[in-house]
Formats: C-alpha cells, sequence, structure tokens
C-alpha cells in the first residue's frame, strides 16, 4: 500500500493541536515538527516514542523560525540561512531518536518554506544540500512535480514525490492557497475518494492543451485539521479495498 504520512508534533506549551496519539495506527509515516514553526522537546520527545511504539517511520518536519505564523507566512531568507535553519533543526529532532534508538527516515519542510521550495530552484537546492550535509541515507519529500523532488535527485538524495487528498489543486500541480474556496477539503469520503485517484492516477498537470499525471509515492494527511483522524482512517480503509 502507498505511503500515508502526517505532521505532528504540533504542540507547544500550552497550546494543544491535533490528536497524534490516535493518528499513529492509522498512518505509516510521522512527520515531527522541530520547533520552528510549531514543537517544542517534550512535545518532539513524546511523538517520536508515540510512533516508536507504533512502528511507524519518524522524518523531520522543519520550518520557517515562525511560531506566531505557524509556519505557513512567506519568509524572505538566503540560500545560506535556510540551510542553517535546516540543519538545526535535522539535529534537534536527530537527538530524540537517536535516543529513543529508532532511525531519523524522512525530512519533508513545512508550510510557506514546502510551497516556496516547489517553485524556486534556489530554495529547493539549499533544503537538499543542507539534507546531504546531515545524511545521505535521507529520503527527501516534496511535492510530486516540484523543484523541491528535482533537487533531491540532483543531490543524490532518495526521494518521495507526495499528494495530498484534502487539499485542492492548481492546473500546474501547485497547491491552492489555503484562502480560496475549494482549497481544504475536510469531508472524510471525499478525501479517501482523492487519495485513491492520486494513489492510482498521480497528480495532473495541465500545460496549454496539454495534461501529464506525475506519480504520487507518499499521501499527506495534516495533523491540524480538526477532522484528521477521521480522514485518516477513512483513507486507510479505502485504500486497503484494493
Amino acid at each position: 500500500m502507498i505511503d500515508i504520512n502526517c505532521d505532528l508534533g504540533e504542540s507547544f506549551g500550552a497550546y494543544r493541536l491535533g490528536s497524534d496519539a490516535d493518528m499513529m495506527k492509522w498512518i505509516t509515516s510521522a512527520n515531527v515538527a522541530c520547533g520552528y514553526h510549531a514543537g517544542d522537546p517534550l512535545v518532539m520527545e513524546t511523538t517520536v516514542r508515540l510512533a516508536a511504539e507504533a512502528g511507524v517511520k519518524i522524518g523531520a518536519h522543519p520550518g520557517y523560525p515562525d511560531l506566531q505564523g505557524f509556519g505557513r507566512r512567506v519568509m524572505e531568507c538566503s540560500p545560506q540561512e535556510v540551510e542553517a535553519f535546516m540543519l538545526y533543526q535535522l539535529g534537534a529532532l536527530s537527538a530524540f531518536t537517536r535516543a529513543a534508538g529508532v532511525d531519523l527516515v524522512h525530512v519533508k519542510p513545512h508550510g510557506a518554506l514546502y510551497n516556496q521550495a516547489a517553485k524556486d530552484a534556489a530554495l529547493a537546492q539549499a533544503i537538499a544540500r543542507a539534507v546531504v550535509k546531515f545524511s545521505r541515507s535521507l529520503v527527501l519529500v516534496g511535492l510530486a512535480g516540484s523543484r523541491l523532488v528535482e533537487a533531491g535527485s540532483e543531490a543524490g538524495l532518495a526521494v518521495m514525490a507526495e499528494g495530498f487528498p484534502e487539499r485542492g489543486y492548481n492546473p500546474d500541480g501547485t497547491l491552492m492557497n489555503r484562502k480560496l474556496p475549494g482549497a481544504l477539503l475536510t469531508d472524510p469520503a471525499q478525501a479517501a475518494e482523492n487519495a485513491h485517484r492520486l494513489a492510482k492516477e498521480g497528480i495532473a498537470i495541465t500545460s496549454g492543451s496539454q495534461t501529464r499525471y506525475v506519480q504520487v509515492d507518499t499521501l499527506c494527511i495534516h495533523g491540524d485539521n480538526p477532522h484528521a483522524v477521521e480522514v485518516a482512517k477513512a483513507i486507510r480503509q479505502r485504500l486497503g479495498q484494493d
């Protein structure tokens, strides 16, 4: 079955977000926030432990240093800054995976950093360079058909192309702005059907009169969605029917 990942560990201090423990039985990979857009040391430690106990693969989910905006606000950073941000967060999460006796498997940038890197080759290359510097064994996860996936492959990393069953797409294969109608899908049944289509067909990318389909290797569920557990369960069950 196709990999199912979820963004987790996004609580911070007294602020609680998501149902991480309940999500673990429906996913195969966890993207753990590293303290920049969300998360803190105790949350990181707990999320790593929950994933390890459930046999869920653990990945780093680094973002911009933007707690107030949840990492979803665009920041103008130099490639050198982005590399340093990435390395800092990878090092932080790897301390907890090492202490738990489990491997750090993948890296998936968060929010605005992820979306910018999908289009910006220089930013995508900076992210890939940081991952290579940290460990060539890590898998880089990026939007299917994006610059980030290209940069990872060119840097010699294993990559996974990602699809979003609970998000709307633009004709060019990028994600719709969250503020637009149809950008966020909360109905579990609809998300499950989208997941099935993405797993079977991939993402449609249209240019002029030509449409091509890009393969998807992993499907993302957003842990901050109030219906995330129901969505994950519906997707897992729908994909398990094949």
